[in-house]
């Protein structure tokens, strides 16, 4: 007899949750969604899928193979490659916008897979070269995934003010004019000075793109990792410290 290879997989299974999840949103994730996508039984599934907690943790396993930079292209220096898997990460997270919080909320996302095992070895690779303790080795990990995360939730998917149409910008205009003539906001009188306060806002906004936010503050923030790298090492050990390993990002 030969072997008949499955009709499905778990890899098919998880590739199909994600296409949902990146058109619909994770809420549109449901085992009989797949199945229909699929053209399957939606029992039929759970011999592949135990349950939903499983398919979340089979998504995340998914998007954590996606941050995995290939290991010729990792750099050997510690800033190029937080740098690196940085970027890389932030990309994941513009291609899947829901995953920052989604599945954690969906009520699955543990990041205990093979890909996010690899993913945090290949991030603990990355700062062996810094010299530090590794108590710090952790929070620097923890530090850029944070950084990752809460840029692409703050910057990337809060609207905008590209995000206001043109026939809004009188009552804009009127909501500032109205706030700001009580003398409780003078720094952000300021900002946005004298005339039309729409004008004034595009104006000092002008050219703000995330892109150029993102390098910028993941360039400052990887300049005081190695200020303080540099002063660590003038200093004579403190002894170990116990924290937390850090959280995988979602």
């Amino acid at each position: 007899m030969y072997d008949v290879p499955p009709r499905h997989t778990r890899e098919l299974i998880a590739a199909t949750a994600l296409a949902i999840a990146d058109a619909e949103g994770i809420e549109a994730v449901t085992m009989r969604r797949i199945a229909t996508e699929l053209d399957a039984g939606t029992m039929t599934l759970y011999h592949y899928v135990k349950s939903k907690n499983d398919l979340m943790a089979l998504m995340q396993d998914a998007i954590m193979a996606e941050q995995l930079m290939p290991a010729e292209q990792l750099p050997g220096d510690w800033r190029a490659a937080l740098t690196a898997i940085a970027y890389r990460t932030r990309a994941m997270f513009q291609r899947h916008p829901w995953a920052v919080a989604g599945l954690q909320a969906g009520g699955g996302g543990d990041a205990g897979g093979p890909h996010a095992l690899r993913h945090f070895e290949q991030s603990l690779a990355a700062v062996a070269t810094t010299g530090l303790p590794a108590a710090d080795r952790l929070d620097l990990i923890a530090m850029i995934d944070d950084y990752v995360a809460g840029f692409v939730l703050k910057s990337e998917q809060e609207p905008g003010l590209e995000s206001v149409p043109p026939e809004a910008a009188p009552a804009v205009t009127d909501y500032f004019d109205r706030h700001l003539a009580t003398g409780e906001y003078p720094h952000i009188e300021a900002l946005l000075g004298e005339g039309d306060r729409w004008t004034a806002l595009k104006r000092a906004f002008a050219g703000y793109s995330p892109d150029e936010r993102f390098a910028r503050g993941l360039q400052r923030l990887l300049d005081g990792v190695e200020r303080y790298i540099a002063t660590a090492a003038e200093q004579p050990a403190t002894g170990g410290r116990s924290r937390r390993p850090p959280r995988r990002p979602k």
